[in-house]
């Protein structure tokens, strides 16, 4: 069953390293399978949301999607990232 990555953002603290976070780990996701949907600003955010930045990446099971986060290459983007930013990361299964 399908399911989406949703990482959320809720402290930049430094905007290079999230930069070369992100040339790191989008090619990681796409080669686990994943699939961009959105990423960016989100355009209104209600009930204390987050207007940083947001992603939403869909991978073809929850199962593919864990195994992304946990391969060396998105985990090479982590240490890249370090401290840089703050976020929160969700797997949740298509309904």
């Amino acid at each position: 069953m399908t399911a989406y990555w949703i990482n959320t953002f809720t402290e930049i603290r430094d905007p290079r390293r999230l930069e070369r976070y992100a040339a790191l780990a989008g090619p990681a996701m796409v080669a686990a399978g994943g699939r961009f949907l959105a990423r960016g600003n989100p355009t209104y955010a209600f009930e204390e949301a987050s207007l940083l930045r947001t992603t939403l990446i869909e991978f073809p099971s929850v199962e593919a999607a864990r195994t992304a986060y946990e391969s060396a290459a998105y985990q090479e983007a982590l240490a890249v990232l370090g401290d840089g930013a703050t976020r929160e990361i969700r797997i949740v299964p298509a309904v």
